[in-house]
C-alpha cells in the first residue's frame, strides 16, 4: 500500500527494514498457527465451536502482514513513537501531537483490518463442513 520510505511520515510510515522484518515474521508465525491448528481443529474431529479459535493466531497474521506491508506498526502508533534503525525496538518520540493523531488514525485501521480478517477465517472455518 506504502511505498518504501527511508524516513517517518506520520500516519503513513513509522517503521524502517528491521522493524518491517519483525512484522513478516510475526505475520508468518500466525499464518503457519492458523493452518496447523486449523487442519489439527479438523482432523481430531472436535466439537465445531472449537474452529473459532483460530480468530487470535489469524488475527496475529493479519496484523503482522499488515504492518510489513504499510511499513506502519501499530503498537508505535499508539504510543507515539517510530524507529527506522537497524535495531529493532529502539524508538524516538513523535513531538507534534497531529502527527501523533495521525498515527493513531493508521494504528486503529490496522487493528479493525486485523480483527475482520480474523474473524472472516474464523467465521469461514466454523461454517465448512470439514470433519464432520
Amino acid at each position: 500500500m506504502h511505498a518504501e520510505s527511508p524516513q517517518y511520515v506520520p500516519g503513513v510510515c513509522n517503521i524502517g527494514k528491521a522493524e518491517i522484518r519483525q512484522r513478516r515474521i510475526l505475520g508468518l508465525i500466525g499464518l503457519a498457527t492458523t493452518v496447523l491448528g486449523g487442519l489439527a481443529l479438523i482432523l481430531t474431529g472436535v466439537e465445531q465451536c472449537w474452529r473459532l479459535l483460530l480468530f487470535f493466531p489469524a488475527t496475529l497474521a493479519a496484523t503482522g502482514y499488515l504492518q510489513a506491508a504499510w511499513h506502519f506498526c501499530a503498537k508505535f502508533g499508539f504510543g507515539g513513537v517510530f524507529n527506522f534503525g537497524p535495531n529493532v525496538g529502539q524508538t524516538d518520540t513523535v513531538e507534534q501531537a497531529e502527527f501523533r493523531r495521525q498515527d493513531r488514525k493508521t494504528a486503529l485501521q490496522i487493528v479493525g483490518l486485523s480483527i475482520l480478517a480474523g474473524a472472516v477465517v474464523a467465521g469461514v472455518a466454523y461454517v465448512l463442513p470439514w470433519g464432520r
